[in-house]
């Protein structure tokens, strides 16, 4: 299996205040940013990705992010070119770029670039962002699929074709041919992060691109899986453990207690405060209402699933210390000891066929030496059981 640490970014300081209330006023102003904490944040954490390099992890996961500091990659493409100066065969995948609220064709060169520059270590996510990108960047949410499905079309024909043009809706080109092109040819790979919408499925199906599925309920997942299966079928290709990334978390520690001691403090800032900014109960009723999402993106998940399809932002923040137990006691959170951590992930990647498993182990701004410790520890004792096992198949999902 190849392994990847998803990593964030977040800014490296705790905001003390907003982790009582729960809260975080947005938009955060000017003042409350140190320009040597942004430094020191992005020094210590391309620090931690040559460590990851030096014991052999597969890669780290990016992404993008604006006006939070709970990820400061606004450009994941520039950290790529960044970390692949001090790496030798560290992999970035990008999960990933947000395609409706840039030019695709500066997204083509980004990536291009940086291929080139990585030698061929990069591949490639597209994902649309969340609601407040698009609020940023003035981009209307109802456009969001149009333009992330144009988006792409136009980034494989600036990768592939010997020189393209296009006319589009969004965007048109005329007698393209980019310099440079992308180092692995015809292009990078391409996976896409899954949140359950059938469109995003059937589109990823038809083009034959990988997926990362997050850590859904079980049910919801194979759900997932089975209606991957039926879409890469339906434009003749076959779903392989390679089509499949599954997104968890991890965190190894002596046993439970010592992984709940250290880690549950980060985790919960994250939950409870930092993945919230800028989102409220009032903004969500307007992205329902913007045409974000189709009502009838889910129709295909068994009606005993679909409870647990979207995302339940008040549950989240009232998050306990007993129910992040339970969460470990029913197998969705791999922390603890070595062994229970590197059979867990296993049997996981097994049940869904997933030949690749994404991270986390970096959730609410961690301490640059806890961060460098746990990928010790787990690079020296669950990452080798992790890599020298394969998954060969992918069950068959209801």
């Amino acid at each position: 299996m190849k392994v990847f640490i998803f990593d964030l970014l977040a800014y490296r300081k705790h905001f003390e205040d907003y982790k009582q209330a729960k809260f975080m006023p947005y938009p955060l102003p000017r003042d409350h940013f140190d320009p040597e904490t942004a430094a020191l944040t992005y020094a210590e954490h391309l620090e931690a990705w040559e460590e990851m390099d030096r014991l052999g992890f597969d890669g780290v996961g990016l992404n993008e992010h604006h006006t939070t500091p709970h990820g400061m990659m606004n450009s994941p493409n520039m950290m790529a070119a960044a970390a692949a100066q001090r790496t030798t065969k560290l992999k970035f995948l990008i999960l990933g770029n947000l395609l409706p609220i840039h030019n695709p064709l500066r997204i083509a060169e980004e990536l291009a670039m940086a291929d080139c520059l990585s030698r061929g270590r990069i591949i490639s996510g597209f994902a649309r962002g969340v609601p407040r990108e698009y609020n940023v960047y003035n981009v209307p949410m109802a456009e969001s699929r149009a333009r992330f499905e144009e988006a792409v079309e136009v980034i494989l024909k600036a990768w592939t074709e010997q020189k393209f043009s296009h006319q589009g809706k969004f965007w048109k080109f005329e007698d393209i041919a980019i310099w440079p092109r992308p180092y692995q040819q015809p292009r990078p790979p391409v996976w896409i992060p899954f949140t359950g919408s059938k469109e995003t499925i059937e589109w990823a199906g038809k083009h034959n691109f990988s997926a990362v599925l997050p850590d859904f309920k079980r049910g919801l997942t194979e759900d997932i899986v089975g209606h991957f299966a039926k879409s890469l079928s339906a434009s003749g290709h076959r779903i392989t453990p390679e089509h499949l990334c599954f997104f968890t978390d991890a965190w190894v520690a002596h046993d439970k207690a010592a992984a709940l001691q250290e880690y549950a403090p980060h985790y919960f800032y994250f939950v409870h405060t930092l993945w919230h900014h800028g989102s409220t109960k009032e903004k969500e009723a307007a992205v329902k209402a913007s045409g974000y999402v189709n009502p009838a993106s889910f129709d295909y998940v068994r009606p005993e699933n679909r409870a647990s399809a979207g995302l339940d932002r008040e549950k989240m923040k009232s998050m306990t210390l007993a129910d992040v137990e339970k969460r470990i006691d029913d197998n969705m959170l791999a922390w603890g000891p070595p062994k229970y951590v590197t059979e867990r992930l296993i049997e996981a990647a097994e049940h869904y066929g997933a030949n690749s498993l994404l991270l986390n182990m970096n959730l609410g701004a961690l301490p640059h030496d806890l961060f460098i410790e746990q990928i010790h520890r787990f690079g020296r004792d669950v990452l080798p059981k992790l890599q020298a096992h394969q998954v060969k198949t992918v069950p068959a999902m209801h």
